[in-house]
């Protein structure tokens, strides 16, 4: 049984329902954002008129892949709510296949672990209502050795066709130098051959920018446009800037991709995988999940799930949403929408809370007196008289979709900010800064604020506060000082969280809103000398699972928390990381000298190539400049006299992160 994708028109009606508004004119695009450029007439047509929707199996389980994982897989992906959410592609990636060729040179699963091969296990999925994709590479191995298709693609094309496969990704490994598009154009010329609608992904990592024609000229329906996404904020925001001006590239049948989801995997918290959902969701990237569908709490399957973001990706006019505002950590990126309203997220890459606001005029709205506001996380609706406003977490997305002249009885739209210091020392007071903005025309009557502290703490003058009237288009905005009651704490995290009660006319209709921001309690090091590996981290990013203490990072030759070798000399102190990587430490001025040895840790048998940064307080203080594996290490030694905050970074070199892992061996510091 084999699946056509979903057409235009039943998608049209399933987002009318979504969205819960009547379609009216199209919205016209912002000036940068042109609908995507039409595809000539190739095999494409029709084959993925929204980005397509699914689960691939290789960020969470890389070669551990087997029959057993994707039958229960694709079960799951029905009773979760996901099929029905509109994912239905069931991807196997990399190490599917036996290690040589079978007979008449056809590629063989591994028998142990499909050991009923490939047209079985198509077929199960088949039968749940599901499609069945697999992977492939357009060289003479896959990435992790196994038989490539270059010089094979009418057999290999032959043998998905007849195991029923809907859905090929096709890799950019051992491809010989070979173009890019003659290496692609023959596995499009291949499917083609077979008759079957089979989805090609074109997964040359962006090297050859398929998105500027050719990628769709062969046959493709979506291209990867960066490297390999890794499961950390480093790594998906720094992809979600490489997605910058290629807003006209993308369109019904051919999609750019920043490459599969990473939500659920467990290396971020709950509010950047919701950012990074949003944002991949705005710019229509094929929402191909990565997680382990199996054993998926309820945070992840609610985000993975959200009608109202997956209808923002799913828009059947299928425009890429664009950044249209950047402020440094705080940007708004903008997607018109099929029905004249506009998808908007305000981003917050800060480690505090903030306020971000634009004018609806600027999203590419016409002039109006009033807005409808869904904020599409929180299922909630208010009216605006203009601005479009939300109170930002650390770290987060704030996404609303806007409509013009709709909603002029709801609520007025007010957001709620509690401004905190990101780190405070042990034992001392510090203050919070609330502020209620009220962006609708009614006023907010009797407004009640409780700040709600950790334990250990007390608020002077008390917890709460009164405002008998917050006016349309006014704020209210007052300080809290928190002291400590008793003695100096260890160094840990608190989270402070503020409730705002309101009634937006004399009537009994309360609304509530809310903010929270976590306060990292630190204290500067103690005298002496101290290796860097004892301390507390103020906050560490990490390219590759978890910074590692007095042990090597990666997955390579030796093997995740080997002991830290640079060019074969051992190192038994210091912190192993894989790049991008950055690593705060707290010195609160009483810190003189930082020192370390660094080099690319021998894990990958001389790959890998990394920059390191030392910066104190935003100040360059030291660079390495260019370090590759097999090099022997180098020594820093560095003034941190006055410094706050102490940065130490790790970045990929410009050439990808493959074999990255890098070592801050022997880091001391002397206080």
């Amino acid at each position: 049984m084999r699946f056509r994708p979903r057409t235009p028109l039943a998608l049209a009606s399933a987002l009318a329902l979504a969205t819960l508004t009547p379609t009216v004119a199209t919205a016209a695009p912002p000036s940068e954002g042109a609908q995507g450029q039409e595809p000539s007439v190739t095999r494409s047509e029709g084959l993925a008129p929204t980005p397509p929707m699914g689960w691939n199996s290789w960020n969470n389980f890389g070669c551990e892949v087997s029959a057993k994982l994707v039958r229960q897989t694709a079960e799951a992906m029905v009773s979760s709510g996901m099929k029905a959410a509109g994912y239905d592609y069931v991807n196997i990636d990399d190490c599917w296949m036996a290690e040589r060729r079978g007979p008449g040179g056809r590629l063989v699963p591994d028998p142990d672990k499909f050991p009923n091969g490939m047209k079985t296990l198509a077929d199960h999925v088949h039968s749940l209502g599901l499609e069945i994709g697999i992977y492939a590479t357009a060289g003479t191995e896959t990435c992790a050795g196994y038989p490539g298709s270059l010089g094979h693609e009418r057999i290999d094309a032959r043998t998905f066709a007849e195991w029923g496969i809907d859905y090929l990704k096709y890799d950019n490994c051992n491809n010989r130098g070979i173009p890019a598009e003659e290496r692609y154009r023959a596995m499009a010329e291949a499917i083609e051959t077979t008759g079957e609608p089979i989805v090609l992904s074109i997964c040359e990592w962006g090297q050859n920018a398929p998105w500027k024609g050719w990628g769709r000229e062969v046959g493709g329906q979506l291209w990867r446009t960066t490297g390999d996404i890794r499961d950390t904020w480093t790594s998906w925001t720094g992809i979600l800037d490489e997605q910058v001006g290629l807003t006209k590239y993308s369109g019904p049948n051919g999609w750019n991709d920043p490459d599969m989801l990473e939500v659920g995997n467990g290396n971020m918290s709950t509010a950047e995988y919701r950012a990074h959902f949003a944002m991949w969701a705005l710019l229509n990237a094929p929402l191909i999940a990565g997680n382990d569908l199996r054993d998926m709490d309820e945070p992840t399957r609610r985000i993975l799930t959200d009608e109202d973001l997956i209808a923002v990706n799913q828009d059947w006019a299928g425009v890429q949403g664009r950044k249209i505002r950047d402020d440094g950590d705080q940007e708004v990126w903008a997607k018109p929408m099929s029905d004249g309203s506009v998808a908007v997220a305000l981003f917050n890459r800060a480690r505090t809370n903030t306020t971000i606001s634009v004018p609806a005029e600027r999203l590419g709205l016409p002039p109006a007196s009033h807005y409808r506001l869904r904020d599409l996380w929180h299922d909630t609706e208010s009216t605006s008289t203009g601005t479009v406003r939300g109170a930002v977490g650390a770290h987060s997305a704030v996404v609303l979709r806007v409509w013009p002249r709709q909603g002029e009885r709801l609520a007025p739209a007010h957001s709620l900010n509690l401004r905190a210091p990101e780190h405070v020392e042990s034992g001392e007071p510090f203050t919070v800064t609330t502020t209620l903005h009220n962006d609708g025309r009614r006023p907010l009557h009797e407004v009640r604020l409780r700040l709600r502290v950790p334990v250990g703490y007390t608020v002077e003058s008390g917890n709460s506060a009164h405002n008998r009237l917050v006016r349309g288009g006014g704020s209210w905005q007052r300080e809290w000082t928190l002291r400590p009651t008793g003695t100096r704490h260890a160094p840990d995290s608190r989270t402070l969280e503020v409730a705002a009660d309101a009634n937006s006319r004399t009537g009994d209709d309360t609304h509530t809103a809310t903010a929270e921001q976590e306060v990292t309690l630190v204290s500067a090091p103690a005298s002496g000398g101290i290796e860097v590996s004892s301390m507390p981290l103020l906050s560490a990013e990490n390219g590759m699972g978890p910074v590692e203490r007095d042990r090597a990072n990666g997955y390579g030759e030796r093997g995740d928390g080997a002991t830290m070798s640079i060019a074969g000399t051992e190192y038994a102190t210091g912190l192993g990381v894989h790049a991008d990587s950055v690593v705060r430490l707290y010195l609160g001025g009483e810190c003189e000298r930082f020192s370390a040895q660094v080099g690319v840790d021998d894990q990958y048998d001389g790959e890998g190539s990394v920059e390191f940064t030392v910066r104190g307080d935003g100040r360059t203080l030291a660079e390495t400049g260019h370090r590759e594996g097999g090099q022997p290490a180098v020594p820093i030694d560095v003034g941190v006299t006055d410094t706050t905050v102490l940065q130490l970074r790790v970045s990929d070199a410009g050439d990808g992160d493959y074999g990255d892992a890098a070592d801050w061996a022997k880091a001391q510091l002397r206080c």
